[in-house]
């Protein structure tokens, strides 16, 4: 086992997290179980491999940029519940 108990129970203290015994018990077991789990993937042959960021290849999504014609103020405020003038009236948040 590569951790013990007390590495939990420092690593609970650190997140002010109270752990009663058996939970102690059962997060020592899965850490360590993660551990070797984490060893079983570093004795592969990575030689050659490029690192990547994603499992699959990701693609931007985004939209290409256009210039178009804005709004309009006239546009933008004919569902404004409450306007006044050229701008939208809105409830006081700040008192």
């Amino acid at each position: 086992m590569k951790l013990s108990t007390s590495d939990v129970e420092y690593v609970a203290k650190l997140a002010r997290l109270e752990v009663t015994e058996a939970e102690k018990e059962k997060f020592t077991a899965q850490l360590n179980d993660i551990l070797l789990y984490i060893d079983q993937l570093n004795e592969l042959d990575t030689q050659g491999v490029a690192p990547m960021t994603h499992a699959i290849a990701v693609t931007n999504a985004f939209r290409e940029d256009k210039i178009e014609e804005s709004l309009g103020t006239q546009k933008a405020l004919a569902n404004a519940p409450d306007a006044r003038g050229e701008f939208f009236r809105v409830p006081k948040v700040i008192e």
